[in-house]
């Protein structure tokens, strides 16, 4: 279980550094947190995109040319030769930098070259706020606008296996609804209540799964008790799926701007971590995505010497 975002980072100097791919790398905000990430030995970065440019940035913000590596392209093809990396398995995790996210992401799921594992890409997020004890994530609210039943079910995958990656044992997770009762008239409700059926039948593996819950049983098991539920996962979920991309972004921007906590996250369901960052998230909150990255990294090795 991580408890914070700093032990989440100093965690990471037990391991060797991890190559990172930056996709148009001469913004300012993700090269600080690049530079902040090279100098703890946690990653080595590839930098895509116009070489002045981005020797700009290099020096600007103080990054020592022998730590990193600079791929010469123009702009239209800078995300292509990130990705190119990642795919070829020169780098292990990719970023984005200067680039809009349509067009980054049309390098990811391209057929040639990208990163296309035939599941959905989902976005995970971790958050970390001083009313909690530990980090817990939430899954999607970057990617997918109204899933259906279906994605959901993908969606819920890539949360999980994820978590395992990161080291995660026994994951509890909590569906997300306003209420903890199955209603017709409330489509979230019942989708959660066929998705914890089919965790009871097996189709949904690697997880303790429970819902519909509202956010006050989830994150407070006295509330659940208060309101006579009975569930292994209030008050102890590790990983909330919510019903749709306005949930989990409105779950996520409340930590940050009104707990004053910290959000960080990374996309899953490709063949390799994808660190998408807003400009609005701070330098901690991008450093904070990149470890999380590696950290999926090392743990998916670590979990593979051990099968």
């Amino acid at each position: 279980m991580i408890k914070d975002f700093n032990s989440l980072i100093e965690n990471m100097k037990n391991f060797s550094p991890t190559k990172l791919s930056v996709a148009q790398a001469d913004d300012e905000y993700v090269m600080l947190a690049v530079k902040e990430a090279t100098e703890r030995k946690m990653v080595k970065p590839y930098l895509c995109g116009e070489k002045k440019a981005i020797e700009r940035q290099v020096k600007k913000v103080g990054l020592s040319m022998k730590d990193m590596e600079i791929i010469d392209t123009d702009k239209e093809n800078a995300a292509k030769e990130a990705v190119k990396l990642v795919s070829s398995n020169e780098a292990h995790v990719l970023m984005k930098g200067m680039i809009s996210t349509s067009a980054f992401l049309r390098a990811v799921v391209n057929k040639e070259y990208g990163l296309r594992t035939g599941r959905l890409l989902s976005h995970v997020a971790a958050l970390e706020a001083p009313t909690l004890d530990r980090i817990i994530f939430v899954t999607d609210g970057g990617m997918n606008i109204e899933p259906s039943l279906e994605q959901k079910v993908d969606i819920l995958k890539n949360g999980i296996s994820t978590l395992k990656s990161l080291g995660y044992g026994d994951i509890r997770v909590a569906i997300l609804s306003a209420s903890e009762a199955v209603a017709p008239n409330m489509p979230s409700t019942i989708d959660a209540a066929i998705i914890c059926k089919m965790v009871d039948r097996g189709q949904i593996k690697g997880a303790m799964v429970d819902g519909p819950l509202a956010l006050d049983n989830i994150l407070d098991k006295e509330a659940a008790i208060s309101k006579g539920i009975d569930s292994p996962v209030a008050g102890k979920a590790d990983l909330i799926l919510v019903p749709n991309i306005e949930t989990g972004n409105v779950l996520g921007k409340s930590v940050t701007f009104l707990s004053k906590g910290h959000m960080a996250g990374l996309i899953a369901g490709a063949r390799a971590p994808i660190v998408l960052s807003s400009r609005a998230d701070s330098m901690f909150s991008k450093l904070s995505s990149i470890a999380l990255a590696c950290l999926t990294v090392k743990g998916g090795d670590m979990n593979a010497k051990n099968k």
